[in-house]
């Protein structure tokens, strides 16, 4: 009873501090990430908390529910309009994208550190998608300068490229453990359940919900939690017949947002609070997860990787999915230094651990920190770019002209 006592008085110190740190990072540019993880990992075992926390199974299940919010509440602020003029390039850089990122990251990784290519795909894997998370704290606190459609073209891409990352993780961690298990057609196969079902339980599970809101007469206080136990059962549903949970969260989201129904305004505003806390949550954890002297035992390594992805393999993916879209330079240089990574990085790499691959732990902490400075470098210095590239200006001048 004392430790339980403990725990919750913990929590909401930790909530407290976590809400300071909110208002310290606004006043002075600094990525929220960067403050809610910097305060887990103060409060964890090298800081003065003293915390130990070193369960990974935990921390697994921690940031599935998290992420489960956090995607939901990211599909329900789409709209038709935003999709009409962003879903192809989105799609484009979900998977396409994601695939290009991992593959020049494990590149770079096979040349620098001298890892062997299962492994250093792997790791490419892992940092390639960008955070849902991070991307949405950072374009709705800053109020950037940029098009309509880019904001939402990084919103969605956001949300929509888990998937691809997730079934490259499983895989290549299936094939590390078993090598002769993971054969091109049974890798096909894989991605046709993995993206082909999140895809189809997200739709049919969005408009089942959409439906019951619609139809189910309760009290509106209820309408959220109605929402809220639908996303979980989904995401629950998809990952256990082995489809993407993330993919079918986000889809059932959007399917919600995107039709009107008398519900709609308390669901999303119960949701808009309940992701932040989601955000949180998810990234306290992960600061309490990580040991900082295990991060300087892999900061070289993790900012040469930073550096290839940053400057890379990201604006590599970017130009080859939008320029022949049509996409201009600018839009397409300041997505390129937008993709932030976050927490599902992180999260992706506690799967090696589960899985026992070797070194999985030094892979934890090498991610950690490619995360830690893709959010400081790019998260404090996209306000500037966007002002020194002047795209709202352009862009407006040039609907202008066309009228």
């Amino acid at each position: 009873m004392a430790t339980t006592h403990e725990l919750i008085f913990g929590a909401g110190i930790l909530g407290l501090l976590a809400i300071f740190a909110a208002t310290f990072s606004s006043r002075f540019g600094t990525p929220l990430l960067l403050a809610f993880i910097g305060l887990g990992m103060l409060a964890g075992e090298d800081g003065p908390g003293g915390i130990f926390f070193d369960d990974y199974e935990m921390g697994y299940l921690i940031g599935s529910l998290a992420l489960v919010v956090i995607l939901f509440e990211g599909g329900l602020g789409l709209k038709k309009s935003t999709l009409k003029k962003t879903l192809p390039p989105a799609i484009g850089l979900a998977t396409l994208g994601v695939a290009v990122t991992a593959v020049i990251v494990a590149a770079g990784i096979h040349l620098l550190l001298h890892l062997p290519w299962p492994v250093a795909l792997l790791i490419g894997a892992t940092v390639a998608p960008t955070d849902a998370a991070a991307v949405n704290s950072m374009l709705r606190s800053s109020a950037l300068p940029v098009p309509a459609r880019v904001t939402h073209l990084l919103e969605l891409e956001s949300g929509l490229n888990d998937p691809m990352s997730v079934f490259l993780t499983i895989g290549l961690v299936q094939y590390l453990i078993h090598p002769a298990g993971m054969t091109a057609g049974r890798a096909f196969l894989f991605f046709a359940q993995e993206l082909g079902g999140g895809a189809l339980i997200g739709f049919a599970g969005g408009y089942s919900l959409l439906w019951l809101l619609r139809r189910t007469w309760v009290h509106a206080p209820l309408y959220p939690v109605l929402a809220l136990s639908g996303a979980l059962l989904l995401f629950g549903a998809a990952q256990t017949v082995g489809a993407s949970g993330f993919l079918a969260v986000y889809l059932a989201g959007a399917t919600i947002g995107i039709n009107e129904s008398r519900a709609a305004g308390s669901v999303t505003h119960f949701f808009e609070p309940l992701g932040w806390l989601a955000q949180i949550s998810l990234f306290l954890m992960l600061g309490l997860l990580v040991s900082p002297h295990e991060l300087l035992a892999n900061i070289w390594g993790g900012l040469a990787i930073a550096a290839v992805l940053i400057f890379l393999a990201r604006p590599a993916a970017v130009a080859a999915c939008l320029l022949p879209l049509g996409w201009k330079v600018r839009e397409s240089g300041f997505i390129a230094w937008v993709g932030l990574r976050g927490a599902v990085p992180i999260y992706l790499s506690i799967i090696p651990i589960l899985a026992n691959v070797r070194n999985g732990e030094r892979m934890f902490s090498g991610v950690f920190v490619i995360v830690i400075a893709s959010v400081a470098l790019q998260g404090w210095t996209m306000g500037p770019l966007a002002r020194w590239l002047k795209l709202k200006e352009v862009r407006d001048s040039a609907e202008t002209s066309s009228l």
